[in-house]
């Protein structure tokens, strides 16, 4: 593809289907430039998981192309878009595979990928989910995977004794999912102390606002360049040295590792990011009583109000938003007990009791379809 530089540029897509028993598949599309066949599998296998987890009836998949989008021009981005919506169009369908935004891709994305589709199908809103509201997209969805964070928060301060007016916490990567969880946990009276993002950090021990600070960024604004009252700027590897009671890993994968998991000062970490905790690094965290509340439960928000985004599109009708949220609140608190007793019962990690829900899920699915 020829782009604005006058050079022709070759990016990779990527395409993984991986299990299909409980229902169409639901993949997200990511556009990094790190994004390889190898992570794609491995992030179709949990949304498998993840799915079956929170109990909405879809399969996995994942989908990503290997670009950088900052570094092209909106009509670059559309030109990839609709250019990779084209070579998987034959695998899509709204009964068959369902695309939504994930790092990288927003509502636009999810516009363009819908009016691809169209252009040969005819208009067809159920075909991704994670549109603007403007195209049948669903009230909600934007924050949905920060307020599922949240309300995994909230059933676990319970058990932690973790009060929110007492409750510190600092997010490492401040996109969509990060600054949804930090401005959602300030409203319960969390106290945010710490953010991250690609390029810096920022810490204040007595409180950042959210908002404010999404708002900086939104217009262009660094980060680390943050004017709030106590605020410091401070290199981006060390947010995990921030102390608080919550750390949520919001950014990219491999970013708790065994290099800095010890460093970490906090009695609870939800991923918000998909695979952010190296297998080295949970059992770091395990040894220093810090309770992991996994991606595959943690950051299913997301793909469960998707879930409720593809049902209004089907349908041709509209929640508003609070019916969303109240919806979404239900299926997550039913998913963390049931992890939760699972862990409790066996005498396991919250991790490895929420992968054997999903793939018992998964494999009772396969079983009764007469495929193994």
């Amino acid at each position: 593809m020829r782009l604005a530089d006058g050079h022709i540029h070759v990016y990779r897509g990527f395409c993984v289907q991986h299990n299909g028993a409980r229902g169409a598949y639901k993949r997200s599309v990511h556009y990094h430039p790190d994004v390889d066949l190898d992570e794609v599998r491995a992030l179709a296998a949990l949304m498998s998981w993840k799915t079956a987890i929170v109990n909405v009836p879809f399969g996995g998949a994942k989908g990503g192309i290997d670009c950088t989008p900052s570094a092209l021009t909106p009509h670059e981005v559309e030109r990839v878009t609709r250019s990779f919506m084209r070579k998987i169009d034959k695998v899509l369908g709204p009964t068959r595979d369902i695309p939504a935004p994930d790092v990288g891709t927003n509502a636009q994305t999810m516009a363009w990928m819908m009016d691809e589709y169209g252009r040969h199908h005819g208009h067809t809103p159920a075909i991704v989910t994670g549109k603007p509201i403007s195209l049948e997209g669903s009230f909600g969805r934007e924050a949905a995977t920060g307020r599922g964070v949240v309300f995994a928060f909230r059933e676990a301060a319970v058990a932690l004794g973790l009060v929110p007016a007492e409750t510190r916490a600092v997010v490492q990567g401040y996109g969509n999912v990060g600054s949804w969880t930090a401005r959602i946990l300030r409203q319960l009276g969390c106290t945010v102390v710490g953010a991250s993002d690609a390029h810096g950090a920022i810490r204040a021990d007595g409180g950042l606002d959210p908002d404010a600070l999404q708002a900086h960024v939104a217009a262009g604004g660094a980060l680390a360049e943050f004017g709030a009252p106590g605020a410091e700027a401070i290199p981006r590897d060390e947010i995990v040295d921030v102390p608080c009671d919550v750390f949520v890993p919001a950014a990219l994968g491999g970013t708790i590792h065994a290099g800095n998991a010890g460093r970490l000062d906090c009695r609870l970490l939800i991923e918000g990011a998909n695979s952010p905790t190296t297998p080295e690094a949970d059992a770091i965290l395990a040894d220093k009583g810090v309770l992991v509340i996994p991606d595959v439960l943690a950051n299913a928000g997301g793909v469960v109000v998707s879930y409720f985004e593809w049902v209004q599109n089907l349908q041709h009708f509209r929640w508003d938003e609070r019916e969303v949220n109240d919806r979404l609140g239900r299926i997550m608190r039913r998913a963390f007990h049931e992890v939760r007793a699972r862990a409790e019962e066996g005498g396991v990690p919250l991790r490895v009791a929420a992968l054997g829900i999903g793939i018992e899920r998964v494999v009772e699915a396969a079983s009764t379809r007469g495929y193994i």
